[in-house]
């Protein structure tokens, strides 16, 4: 009797634990392990520069995992992928589901095209908790709000699937490669060595992103509530790049957490799994509101009177506003692809209400420059801080960086940390250095306009011309 050959192509789902759809194919039979890095994104859509370096990465540990059959190709998966059904004589292919637009559209057309040539095509649900067509309220119409989609929606539907064990056993079809030339000929990698320090701080693949579960259950979990606020900690589980390429699936953080800690009243690890569900409030509206990531939500904002300032978006983008919690955010983006979410809100506002520039700006600075760049949640939260979103921050709720600063960075670790410049001086005014008087600021070495920008907008008039903004659009 003849073993079946299927393929497994794996997308955003770079893991072999808890993968359904690899499970799925390795039942069948044998397998020929695919990844093909998709050419015809939107406009916009291809990924950032950070995203590249962890993708190759990603795809190297995979593929170590994989004993090496791994074939990885560039180009048209509409193309690719019905020679390679005849080229093994497959009876099936199967993936997990992908929920951005353009991908479901294409995802769609490729179903029904291998279906209609004899194959069998299979798709599963391998990156969220609860998929999004399944989540409506009584009406049967999608929520906008994040607290009843979450406490009324998500937690009264049965309980997430728990995570599958790997295949017991994985077949490969064989060992002949007919993939294109490998990894490297994706040039997913920079040509000025830009990654090093990112290179020093992450582990992309299955295990670094298991690492990084078990350090912060055992370290951080406890204290989420209060020490994921604290940009100087590692209050975070810093999971979201493994998330996103799915190196690590959903399921197997709700249940460590879940097992770990069981049924708890713990504040803070209800917090922790609300910002599980916070995530798939994103793929939510991104699949419900295709839109999202183009349009406001909010059409009222259709007319807000955003400025165009080349200078003061260089100055943001740069880390050099003179507002140190907002340039301390900026530099650990651009130094090691990330930025703590406390931080992300503070210059997120900074953008679009101090300086009054589109959150577009913000959401196309953040997708080249993240490692966990994801069109669900960069919308999802851009339009959050902007006002424009489902269940967003109202307009006239404007973060005071300063505030902010001496709020979660008291010592002021975080901006000495990232911007060295202004680490002698003293506490009070580590987060205001223009009211040091002269004498401090001599002492520290700190000179306004020199060495360390002086505030390029006035948070005061500036507050205000955002709140006169979007009176305008009220009326």
């Amino acid at each position: 009797m003849t073993v079946p050959t299927s393929i497994m192509w794996f997308r955003q789902d770079l893991r072999v634990k808890d993968n359904p759809a690899l499970n799925a194919a390795c039942d069948m039979g044998k397998i020929v392990p695919v990844f093909i890095y998709d050419d015809t994104a939107p406009n916009g859509r291809d990924l950032g520069g950070a995203s590249k370096w962890w993708l190759h990465h990603a795809l190297a540990s995979l593929d170590t995992r994989l004993q090496n059959h791994l074939q990885i190709f560039k180009g048209d998966p509409r193309e690719i992928l019905p020679a390679l059904m005849k080229q093994y004589d497959a009876k099936a292919i199967f993936w997990n589901r992908c929920y951005e637009p353009w991908q479901i559209n294409r995802d769609k057309e490729i179903k029904q095209h291998i279906v209609e040539a004899g194959y069998e095509a299979y798709s599963t649900n391998g990156s969220l908790l609860w998929e999004p067509m399944k989540v409506l309220k009584k009406d049967g119409t999608p929520y906008r709000v994040f607290t009843p989609y979450y406490r009324k929606g998500c937690l009264n539907l049965a309980p997430p699937r728990y995570p599958k064990a790997p295949p017991a056993r994985i077949t490969y079809s064989s060992d002949v490669d007919n993939s294109d030339d490998g990894l490297d000929a994706l040039n997913l990698l920079p040509t000025i060595p830009w990654d090093s320090t990112i290179a020093s701080m992450w582990k992309p693949g299955e295990e670094g992103a298991a690492d990084n579960l078990s350090e912060f259950i055992q370290h951080a979990a406890r204290s989420y509530k209060e020490g994921r606020d604290i940009p100087s900690l590692n209050g975070t589980s810093r999971l979201s790049p493994y998330l996103h390429f799915g190196e690590i699936s959903p399921n197997q953080v709700w249940y460590a957490v879940k097992d770990k800690f069981g049924d708890s009243e713990d504040k803070s690890i209800d917090t922790y799994l609300s910002e599980l569900g916070w995530r798939e409030f994103s793929y939510y509206l991104l699949y419900h509101f295709p839109t999202l990531p183009n349009k406001n939500f909010n059409e009222k904002f259709d007319k807000f009177p955003w400025r165009e300032d080349t200078k003061a978006l260089k100055a943001w983008q740069t880390g050099k506003t003179g507002i140190p919690i907002v340039d301390a955010g900026m530099r650990e983006l651009w130094q090691t692809g990330y930025m703590h979410n406390r931080v992300r809100m503070i210059v997120g506002s900074f953008l679009v209400k101090n300086l009054l520039l589109s959150w577009h700006e913000g959401e196309r600075w953040f997708w080249d420059t993240l490692l966990d760049a994801d069109l669900a949640s960069n919308s999802a939260s851009w339009q959050w801080v902007a006002g424009s979103g489902a269940d967003a921050a109202p307009y006239f709720r404007i973060f005071n960086p300063i505030l902010q600063g001496e709020k979660f960075d008291k010592k002021g670790l975080y901006v000495r940390k990232y911007c060295p410049e202004l680490k002698d001086l003293p506490d009070k005014y580590i987060h205001k250095p223009w009211e040091a008087p002269s004498v401090i600021a001599k002492d520290a070495n700190v000179e306004l306009g020199k060495n360390y920008p002086k505030p390029i907008v006035d948070l005061k008039a500036s507050r205000q011309r955002a709140l006169d903004a979007f009176q305008q659009i009220k009326e």
